[in-house]
């Protein structure tokens, strides 16, 4: 059995001149991804290896989120394929990892995440917001044969914070 985590990149600004893939959290997209980290922390749930994308506010996203569970970056890497908003270069190299990791954590962007969610997932979601967390679980013991999953958990911050 394999599961898939994606989550997606927390809020990022667009105020500053520079490319798209420097741009940095805004402070509600840090402190979404310790709100979302503390809640997947609760939840008991192993992580074999964690990949993302290159891009700032993807990386900054994971490096909270591991620095909040203890995480040992030695099982974390940075993937340039990860910086795709289409989804098939996230696909791709899901499909592509190796079959002694069962459970995965991928950092990464929109419009891909939503696209990979609904593709290989068995409930629809409009959209993964910032920050969105989503797990998907496979019955087959090879990624590169996944294909239709289940959504087993989400977590998005809105449903963290008390209104």
């Amino acid at each position: 059995m394999k599961n898939l985590f994606l989550m997606r990149h927390g809020k990022s600004s667009w105020e500053l001149n520079v490319s798209d893939q420097d741009r940095a959290l805004l402070q509600r997209g840090i402190t979404d991804a310790q709100l979302v980290a503390t809640e997947f922390a609760g939840k008991n749930l192993k992580i074999d290896y964690v990949y993302s994308s290159p891009a700032n506010r993807a990386f900054h996203t994971s490096i909270i989120f591991l620095r909040t569970l203890n995480y040992p970056l030695k099982h974390f890497s940075l993937v340039s394929d990860l910086y795709d908003f289409s989804g098939d270069k996230v696909v791709h190299f899901i499909k592509s990892l190796d079959d002694s990791l069962d459970n995965v954590l991928i950092f990464g962007h929109n419009h891909a995440f939503t696209y990979i969610v609904n593709a290989l997932g068995n409930k629809h979601i409009d959209n993964v917001p910032t920050c969105g967390f989503v797990q998907l679980q496979f019955k087959e013991n090879s990624w590169s044969s996944i294909t239709q999953g289940s959504t087993i958990i989400t977590i998005f911050p809105k449903q963290l914070k008390a209104w």
